[in-house]
């Protein structure tokens, strides 16, 4: 063996080494990828029935606007209606009311001017009196004095 071919044999052994060396990194790096693998599955089995899930219940939220959609066009719809109801009572009802409110008003302050003066003769008659009833008391009780 000349010194070539041991030199040749030592960088041999020293690449198998280093060779030794490098399969371990790449047998833990191997393990690794497996690993992220695995967790991406597990992952993804995981997720794909949440996602289903969040799909139920946006459809479930959008089944509840549309309900809620529908009870508020109803209650304008309702409001609308009473709104026009009262209108039509108002104007079918309304003149009418009012005029016979009015006449009977005017019915009571016709009694009343009637029957005042029919009376008024005789309170001012009687009120007249008691004024000059109290002026004789009020000049009596000051000659006393």
């Amino acid at each position: 063996m000349d010194l070539g071919q041991v030199a040749s044999f030592i960088a041999a052994i020293v690449f198998a080494i280093l060779a030794g060396f490098l399969i371990y990194p790449l047998i833990r790096l191997g393990k690794l990828f497996d690993q992220i693998a695995q967790t991406v599955k597990d992952t993804g089995d995981h997720a794909i029935p949440a996602l289903d899930e969040s799909v139920t219940t946006v459809k479930k939220v959008n089944q509840s606007l549309e309900d809620v959609n529908d009870i508020s066009s109803a209650a304008s719809t309702t409001a609308n209606n009473i709104g026009a109801l009262t209108d039509l009572y108002g104007a079918v009802l309304g003149k009418p009311v009012i005029k016979i409110a009015s006449a009977v008003y005017a019915a009571q302050k016709t009694v009343k001017d009637f029957v005042g003066k029919s009376d008024g003769k005789s309170a001012e008659s009687e009120a007249h009196s008691e004024s000059s009833e109290n002026v004789h008391t009020s000049s009596a009780s000051s000659s006393k004095e």
